[in-house]
């Protein structure tokens, strides 16, 4: 099956869709995170994405899947999890993407954000994570299990969290590809551990990245009915 980007264009954004460019501060340091938030009126939700290995913010995957989720009324925020300085020296050793410590603490601190800010403060906060991010965002949901309400994971390596797995509150569906299958192992390993609400949805005839036509639509149809199910103003304290 020939690989391709997916074929339909970026969904029109809803009238009074918010647009903001954000930079979230990292304690004790001059440096902050930078991300693209955007918020529907009157949105149900709010979803985090954690770029897997060496992506960004920039993904045209998850760039794809955000157009997808707020066509559902949901808000979105692509963030950069590393700084410029940390991107140089990923770009070099490829050690920072893999430090799922660092990540989670990045994605905690986003976690924290969203309740600082006025925008955002009493919105349900969903996780998306794909690859390593897919690990940042499970042991964030497990460290503020009042504050997310529900994670999905594309194509990622849920293992990877460890202990964290059995300390997940929010319901979470994990998506992998049907050639991926060493992924798939990984992932119904991972979903052994959780005592949550949880799924496991294998996507035939997708690889790793979800290139082949139609895969990457079928995981954004997939994530947006996830969150809108388990998302909603009441779930948020």
């Amino acid at each position: 099956m020939a690989k391709s980007e997916p074929t339909s264009g970026p969904t029109p954004e809803k009238p009074g869709t918010s647009t903001r460019r954000i930079r979230v501060p990292l304690t004790g340091t001059l440096n902050a995170l930078e991300g693209d938030l955007e918020i529907p009126a009157g949105a149900r939700g709010i979803v985090a994405f954690a770029h897997g290995s060496g992506s960004s913010r920039l993904s045209p995957r998850n760039r794809f899947v955000a157009d997808e989720l707020r066509a559902g009324n949901l808000g979105t925020l692509l963030i950069d999890l590393l700084t410029q300085e940390e991107d140089a020296i990923d770009v070099r050793t490829r050690r920072p993407r893999f430090d799922i410590e660092l990540l989670s603490n990045r994605m905690v601190t986003v976690v924290d954000w969203f309740a600082r800010d006025e925008d955002t403060a009493a919105i349900p906060i969903g996780l998306f994570g794909a690859s390593t991010g897919a690990a940042a965002a499970l042991v964030a949901a497990a460290r503020r299990s009042v504050e997310v309400g529900a994670v999905v994971s594309r194509g990622g390596r849920p293992d990877l969290a460890g202990g964290a797995l059995a300390d997940v509150r929010a319901p979470t569906l994990l998506i992998v590809g049907g050639r991926d299958t060493e992924v798939i192992e990984r992932n119904r390993e991972a979903l052994a551990q959780m005592s949550t609400e949880s799924r496991l949805v294998i996507v035939p005839g997708a690889t790793h990245l979800f290139e082949e036509p139609g895969t990457l639509e079928e995981v954004a149809r997939l994530a947006r009915e996830w969150f809108v199910d388990h998302l909603s103003i009441s779930a948020r304290p």
